[in-house]
């Protein structure tokens, strides 16, 4: 008679989740340990840089903002995203943030309590110009006159009538 691991008394944990729980819900569940490592680490990562203790010369007084940090879902790997405060040139940064990973990943293996802590790596983030690119698109001369034209449009109604199409009913 064959045994299974199971029955040698490593019994499955109850899972959290119910049987009628929908497949969104599940996904939900895998993210969560995901996200709170990703915030976990983009606060310690952000204290190891703020400390200073990188001796680059391309790093040494540069201030730097880590945005977002993405873990892979088996949390063995993870991607920071930073900008820099200033404008500073951003490729020599993120090159050099590379060169210091495993540095930078030693540091924060002694301040987050993980079983193991994942291999970094560095990449420019680039949202914040991208919302400035939206923002200039949003505020650009023929948006704003087209968005006004639209909200006129809207308010004449269908007859033309300021009051939107609506009638007063006393004048009757």
């Amino acid at each position: 008679m064959a045994h299974s691991r199971r029955a040698k008394g490593r019994a499955k944990a109850p899972s959290s989740r119910s049987d009628h729980g929908s497949a969104r819900g599940s996904d939900q569940g895998r993210r969560q340990p995901q996200l709170r490592v990703g915030e976990e680490l983009r606060h310690a990562l952000a204290g190891v840089l703020t400390r200073g203790e990188l001796r680059d010369p391309s790093l040494t007084d540069v201030n730097l903002t880590v945005t977002e940090v993405r873990v892979s879902p088996d949390l063995k790997s993870a991607t920071a995203f930073v900008v820099p405060l200033g404008g500073s040139d951003l490729d020599p940064i993120i090159a050099a943030l590379n060169h210091a990973a495993s540095f930078l990943r030693g540091q924060l293996s002694r301040e987050v309590d993980l079983r193991h802590t994942p291999r970094l790596s560095f990449q420019a983030d680039h949202s914040f110009d991208e919302a400035a690119r939206i923002n200039a698109l949003l505020h650009h001369p023929r948006v704003v006159r087209d968005v006004e034209a639209e909200d006129d449009a809207e308010d004449a109604g269908p007859d033309g009538d300021s009051d939107g199409g609506q009638s007063d009913p006393d004048e009757s």
